[in-house]
């Protein structure tokens, strides 16, 4: 790492700060390795520099960290900001947490999904960290007149060894604004860490237990007005008509108007209410009279594109992968076996619904407050939409009541803009629950047609693997080409570790016109299911184990290997179970990272099973919050469980057949199994992501043990296991 060298500064004072501050970030101006800069200013934009500050420390001593990465529950408050923390000496109650919001001197990257956030910034932000505290060292050996090997720092102090006399940052701060930027900052020895890996306090979690954090839904702007929007209830429907006479007379409600909905190539408009508040604006909803052009949509249901998709399986597809002879070897291997498997459409459903306050101004500038993932992908969209620039738009990026990958879209942001630009005030939008379970867009479904060929030693030597299935490019990309593979609908087959000879992976594009979009973890959560779940179907064609099956396809040393071996320990695997119990293994690996499940399971009768126990190795090359990691998984293996064995999403007259949490449940308290978490952290270069990779696993591991303790082989999703079939 670079760093651009300042021989001499300004020292300006930073706007609305207290006095005199030092902001050290890293830049993100260069194409090649990111610099590290250190700047004192009054502001920022004024400065000459594209410069990108993580960090503030003013001369009262007050310290603020910038997390980039927004908060949806997964721990970016406390984890990104303890990065940078841990090299600059300072422990979490010494300092404050400010969002960022979209700016793009915080770089391009402020999103999170993919479970990228720590491993995207692991070192850089650790860089900045450490740049700062060697600054603030050489400050203090400065004004002391003392080698800078007799100063260290700690808990936001610089202390002289021989003397113990000591400065806090706030003190060195006009020192060390002065100073050249360190070019390669040394990173401390991971033994001497005080933050990262260690079991730490988030600080957002006071916040949100006495119902001081402020998320999308609780922004309040002054003269503010809420909105409600009836949609088409048919995909692909268009609005011919409304009466708004009965809607006016609701007590509250000031506006009816159009409002289009865009999501990617898909395109909707809508009917707002507008009201003083929000119970007015849904009473005029209800109150309204709508007449929609379903245009032939209203044929669409679940049972006749479930058929297509098996008529569709029947095509070759086009080529994902392909290694060595699988056709020839699969022809000529005497014993074969082929099972198809089924995922259903399933909806995000996270507990805040989709909401946006959107503040557009006479003098065309653009206020947002909003629970989201991608706030510099917002900024991105918007300047364009609307000819903005950056400076115009001000972006409050809020906590979020959970993302699983709905808050990557846009679409209600969009709808809020427009609507506070037709009449020029600040507008909440909240969508209901109604809204949010019927709309989408949704997980989309995947179909597998699988093959696979055993050797007369019962090694297994080929091995197909065909998706069915919609595109989420297709909606997000008007240029997508369909006729060749949509790797995002594929992807993880081809990372698996196996040493399997002869593979084939193929594609088959299924046309839909039902808005989809990512989900946690993405296609690994319906495409693990498949795969794992026909491993092990081969492993009890051979007579094998199924864990050792899959050990025997692990000949040379992997990451997938250790954690099955680490798996086969804490679940004591070897050690029989006793009678009417049974347990399921399953890995995956994939571009957010790998995990592996165990799970057992109590045969209740011929035709039921309850959920004992799941566990779980999650492997990350290093950790930043234990604690966190654990929740994590916690919530993946839910959430894996939900879309297992609960209502997916089905389709009938053109509309969606589920509304609210009764017919689109989650997984409840009491049906929770006891989870028990392994981390495998050992520092390594590569860092492997949290949030996702905890979720594939889960319905293969569950369909497994079903079958270990019943007999009853799963292929379809959801599946009930109160009554299996």
């Amino acid at each position: 790492m670079s760093s651009k060298q300042i021989q001499r500064r300004d020292f300006l004072r930073y706007v609305g700060l207290s006095g005199a501050a030092i902001i050290f970030g890293v830049s993100h101006s260069s194409a090649k390795a990111q610099e590290l800069e250190v700047r004192t200013s009054l502001d920022v934009a004024s400065t000459p520099y594209n410069f990108t500050p993580y960090i503030i420390i003013e001369d009262t001593g007050k310290i603020t960290i910038f997390n980039s990465k927004p908060e949806i529950g997964q721990g970016t408050y406390q984890s990104i900001t303890a990065l940078i923390a841990e090299e600059l000496e300072v422990s979490p109650e010494q300092y404050v947490v400010q969002q960022t919001g979209g700016e793009s001197k915080f770089g391009p990257a402020q999103f999170s999904g993919g479970s990228f956030s720590v491993r995207s910034s692991y070192f850089e932000l650790r860089k900045a960290g450490a740049a700062a505290r060697e600054m603030l060292i050489t400050a203090a050996s400065q004004q002391w007149n003392v080698p800078i090997t007799e100063c260290y720092a700690e808990k936001a102090q610089v202390f002289h060894q021989p003397t113990g006399k000591s400065l806090k940052y706030g003190a060195l701060v006009e020192t060390a604004s002065k100073l050249e930027v360190p070019k390669n900052p040394t990173l401390k020895d991971a033994k001497d860490f005080k933050i990262l890996g260690k079991s730490t306090k988030r600080q957002d979690v006071p916040l949100k237990v006495t119902g001081k954090a402020l998320f999308g839904i609780d922004a309040e702007v002054p003269n503010m007005v809420y909105a409600s929007v009836e949609r088409c209830p048919v995909f692909g429907g268009s609005l011919k008509s409304f009466d708004k006479t009965a809607t006016l007379k609701i007590a509250g409600v000031e506006q009816v108007i159009e409002v289009e909905r865009i999501f990617g190539v898909y395109k909707s408009t809508g009917v707002a209410v507008v009201a003083k508040n929000y119970w007015a604006a849904l009473q005029g909803r209800k109150a309204l009279k709508v007449s929609w052009d379903y245009q032939g949509k209203e044929t669409f249901n679940s049972k006749d594109y479930t058929n297509s998709l098996h008529q569709l399986a029947q095509k070759e597809g086009v080529e994902d992968a392909n290694v060595g002879k699988f056709d020839e070897v699969y022809q000529n291997t005497s014993q074969k076996l082929e099972a198809f498997y089924e995922t259903p459409f399933v909806s995000h459903s996270p507990m805040e619904a989709m909401n946006c306050t959107a503040n557009w101004k006479e003098n065309n500038t653009l206020e947002i407050w909003v629970s989201t993932q991608v706030p510099s992908d917002i900024i991105r969209d918007l300047t364009g939409r609307y000819g903005l620039k950056e400076e115009q738009i001000t972006l409050h990026s809020q906590l979020s009541g959970g993302g699983f990958g709905r808050r990557l879209a846009i679409d209600f942001i969009i709808e809020a803009v427009n609507l506070s630009k037709s009449i020029q005030k600040p507008v909440k939008l909240i969508w209901t629950r109604e809204d949010d379970t019927q709309f989408g867009p949704f997980r989309p479904p995947t179909f597998s047609a699988m093959k696979g060929a055993i050797s007369e030693n019962g090694k297994l030597v080929a091995l197909q693997h065909k998706v069915i299935s919609p595109t989420i490019m297709s909606f997000l990309d008007p240029n997508h080409d369909k006729t060749k593979v949509d790797r995002n609908m594929t992807e993880g087959i081809s990372h698996q570790q196996y040493e399997i000879p002869n593979m084939k992976n193929t594609f088959v594009y299924s046309d839909i016109h039902v808005p989809i979009f990512w989900w946690r973890s993405v296609t690994s959560s319906t495409l693990a299911f498949s795969h794992e779940c026909f491993i092990d179907e081969l492993a009890h064609a051979a007579g094998k184990d199924p864990l050792a099956f899959r050990l025997a396809m692990l000949t040379k040393e992997s990451d997938t290997k250790r954690l099955l071996l680490q798996l086969k320990e804490v679940s004591k695997w070897e050690k029989p179970l006793p009678k009417g119990k049974g347990r399921g293994i399953a890995q995956w690996e994939f571009f957010a990272g790998l995990g592996g499940h165990v799970v057992e399971v109590t045969k209740l009768s011929n035709k039921a099973v309850k959920i004992d126990k799941v566990y779980v190795v999650i492997d990350l090359g290093t950790v930043v919050n234990p604690d966190t990691v654990k929740a994590q998984m916690e919530g993946a293996v839910i959430m894996g469980i939900t879309a297992a064995i609960k209502n997916g999403i089905s389709f009938a007259e053109g509309k969606t057949e589920q509304s609210n949490f009764h017919d689109n449940p989650v997984l409840r308290i009491n049906e929770v199994p006891q989870i028990e978490v392994h981390i495998l952290a050992e520092g390594g270069k590569t860092i492997k992501g949290v949030g996702e990779p905890g979720l594939p696993p889960v319905a293969p591991a569950l369909a497994n043990a079903i079958f270990a303790a019943t007999g009853i082989r799963v292929r379809k999703m959801p599946f009930d296991i109160d009554n299996l079939s």
